[in-house]
């Protein structure tokens, strides 16, 4: 079955001294393209992560967040930068020097300086730590995955009907287009009599000339592959992996087809159908760029 390229997902895994959340979301892109924004403690997981995630997810734009929280409040690692404060001090004594501006730096103002509050990772990713992340990891891949899944059927559903859309379409083309080589034939050869005179005319040649002619606006071979490529487009939805590269370039022929029997066309019945085909495509097209 197909999937959508677009979800969400969220794992959590929390024992009494560590809490591992995981997020993870996604949008279509042609190719696998994983943004992490980890612990500095996992740098060394960083190539593991990325072989679990393109285990379970083979298309997308992936953004993933792992966060470690520490269960016990009273060893949380927040450190003061006592050499930045001292500096941003010393700084400010300069300024008072210098331009003679009144006033000192409060507390609160100098907790608010950049870096004077350091956070380290409240975590060190030993084995417990990395299985832990793993857990949530993969619970966060099983949710991305059911929501990638649920949305992949309701466009299934919509390729379903648009398909069948195609098929009368094309069903339409080949009831209009069944006598139009041999109508096409019939208004060459007045033509032709008007402009040459009959008694210097070859018949036999002419009429071979004619029926060739007519013969290259038939449109029965472009209709039959047309078809075709309703029935395999339908049967790559139900494939047991979603295959979005494959519905595209079905679509690519399924246009190239309909413009041939354009150029082919001597109707103008036939050429507002292939219009309609073509529009149709396109919308399928559009909406095959978030398959997976």
């Amino acid at each position: 079955m197909i999937s959508s390229m677009t979800g969400y997902g969220r794992g959590v895994c929390s024992n009494e001294d560590l809490e591992v959340v995981v997020e993870i979301r996604s949008v279509n892109n042609r190719f696998l393209d994983i943004m992490s924004k980890l612990p500095k403690s996992l740098s060394n997981y960083e190539g593991k992560i990325r072989e679990i995630i393109g285990k379970k997810l083979s298309r997308g734009r992936i953004n993933l967040w792992i966060s470690f929280s520490n269960g016990d409040e009273k060893n949380n690692n927040v450190k003061l930068n006592k050499n930045l404060a001292d500096a941003y001090l010393r700084m400010a004594d300069e300024l008072q020097a210098d331009f003679k501006v009144e006033g000192k730096v409060d507390i609160n103002q100098l907790l608010n300086f950049p870096d004077i509050i350091e956070i380290e990772d409240l975590a060190v990713a030993d084995e417990h730590t990395w299985r832990c992340t793993q857990d949530a990891l993969n619970t966060a891949l099983d949710a991305i995955s059911d929501m990638r899944k649920q949305e992949g059927e309701e466009l299934r559903k919509d390729f379903v009907a648009r398909t069948g859309n195609l098929e009368k379409l094309v069903c339409e083309i080949e009831k209009n287009a069944a006598n139009g080589p041999a109508d096409h034939l019939n208004k060459l050869r007045e033509r032709v009599d008007k402009i040459i005179a009959s008694e210097n005319i070859d018949e036999g040649r002419l009429e071979m000339e004619l029926a060739l002619l007519a013969d290259r606006l038939d449109v029965t071979e472009e209709c039959v592959r047309f078809h075709s490529h309703n029935k395999l487009f339908l049967n790559t939805l139900e494939a047991e992996t979603s295959q979005g590269r494959k519905l595209n370039f079905l679509l690519q022929e399924m246009n190239r087809e309909a413009n041939t029997i354009g150029v082919k066309a001597t109707s103008s019945v036939i050429s507002h159908l292939v219009v309609q085909i073509k529009e149709e495509v396109e919308r399928i097209r559009e909406q095959v760029q978030n398959v997976e």
